[in-house]
């Protein structure tokens, strides 16, 4: 028999992809002075409350609170989505500086292990909404 993942290890790894998510957002914004664009401050109004309402979640131990990533999950994936569209060039807008001097999303020093940041957040969003559907998904008996 396979070893299955419990639903307080998926919101826990949700949580953590949310949290490491927030704290590098931090980082880049606050440490490094690289303030972000109109779309990053949308995703940003995602990913913020779910560190926040998975954490509180685990501790609370709502087994349900899952819903609740899974919805903030898909609606900061969407927007990243945008995102990464307009960074590749299907979405036919140019992306705007994050100041009028400071960066563009598309700039070099957008890059995090040579991914741009959209798809960064792309990938953060799917999995925190992903890990918080399986958490609700009952264990066979």
């Amino acid at each position: 028999m396979k070893p299955r993942v419990s639903a307080d290890t998926a919101l826990a790894a949700a949580w953590i992809v949310a949290l490491a998510a927030s704290l590098a957002v931090l980082f880049i914004g606050e440490v490094l002075g690289q303030m972000p664009c109109l779309l990053c401050w949308y995703q940003r109004a995602f990913m913020f409350p779910l560190a926040v309402v998975l954490g509180l979640g685990l501790w609370w131990q709502d087994r349900r609170i899952g819903r609740y990533g899974m919805a903030l999950g898909l609606g900061g994936a969407a927007i990243a989505l945008w995102h990464s569209g307009l960074y590749v060039g299907l979405v036919p807008e140019p992306i705007q500086p994050c100041t009028a001097t400071g960066p563009s999303c598309t700039d070099d020093n957008q890059l995090v292990l040579g991914i741009p940041i959209p798809f960064l957040s792309l990938i953060a969003f799917v999995l925190v909404a992903g890990l918080s559907a399986f958490s609700l998904k009952e264990p066979h008996s």
